[in-house]
């Protein structure tokens, strides 16, 4: 295996190697001596560019540039810091965020050049400060001040500041993954128990009769996650079990289904 044969004990650990051999390791995050032995490596005059090595040394570099752009949920990459900004554009950016009451990090691009050049690269963005946010590149101080300019800032950037938003987005998460849930197949059935082993009367019925009509589906056991079992009766307004839905449309329950199986062929009514 490569961890036994780089001898690797730490994640992440870079290391980079010249005609098969290794050159140097840095074990861990740690921005100044990874600069350092990309820096070492560069200026070593009898190393092709084209070794294996380098390729591995550049997939190194970007995950250590992607772990930086998402070690806070807010990240400045700037001239300076924002108690000491070097530049103009990198000052401003600051005040805009703090007047939005916007938590941030910051990194100094001055303090390490592969970080500098590596970002404008791999983001093809030529220009300092640049603004991620969830790992995502948001841009410099002209969008972000358009941004601004346009509203809340924090909404904008799709920031949760506060534990009344941070319900508001876990509702709106779970509601998704209900959703996707009722389309997982074109017939779902939320029940208790398992098509196989039932575990309550209703939802036996209804397997035998989505057996009896010829009716492919897959279900879900609602007594395997309470989250689900209440949310889908929030989110679509249905209190009891169990539950059919047809290409993420709820069609009812027991007795909705039994009535329509005494109208006709139940395939047709689903329209499946």
């Amino acid at each position: 295996m490569a961890s036994e044969k780089f001898e690797v004990s730490v994640v992440p650990t870079f290391t980079t190697l010249a005609n098969g051999s290794v050159t140097g390791k840095v074990e861990g995050v740690n921005p100044a001596e990874l600069a350092n032995l990309l820096k070492t490596l560069s200026e070593m005059p009898d190393v092709p560019h084209n070794i294996p090595g380098s390729s591995s040394l550049q997939k190194s570099q970007e995950l250590y540039l992607k772990h930086l752009v998402n070690s806070a949920p807010v990240m400045v990459f700037m001239k300076g810091s924002p108690d000491a900004p070097r530049c103009g554009f990198s000052r401003k950016i600051c005040e805009l965020l703090k007047s939005q009451e916007i938590m941030f990090a910051s990194f100094d691009i001055l303090s390490d050049n592969s970080v500098r050049e590596g970002l404008k690269k791999l983001y093809d963005w030529p220009t300092y400060p640049q603004v991620y946010v969830s790992g995502e590149l948001i841009g410099g101080l002209d969008i972000v001040t358009e941004m601004a300019n346009s509203g809340s800032l924090k909404d904008q950037m799709g920031i949760v500041s506060d534990v009344a938003d941070r319900q508001v987005v876990g509702e709106a998460d779970l509601n998704s993954r209900l959703k996707r849930l009722t389309r997982q197949a074109t017939v779902m059935l939320f029940m208790k128990g398992s098509a196989e082993a039932p575990r309550c009367g209703f939802s036996k019925t209804m397997v035998s009769l989505l057996n009896e009509g010829n009716i492919p589906f897959d279900s879900f056991d609602i007594l395997s996650d309470e989250e689900v079992r209440q949310g889908l009766k929030k989110l679509y307004d249905w209190p009891t079990y169990p539950q059919l839905y047809v290409k993420g449309e709820l069609i009812g329950g027991l007795d909705i289904v039994k009535e329509m199986v005494e109208s006709g062929p139940l395939k047709d009514q689903l329209d499946i």
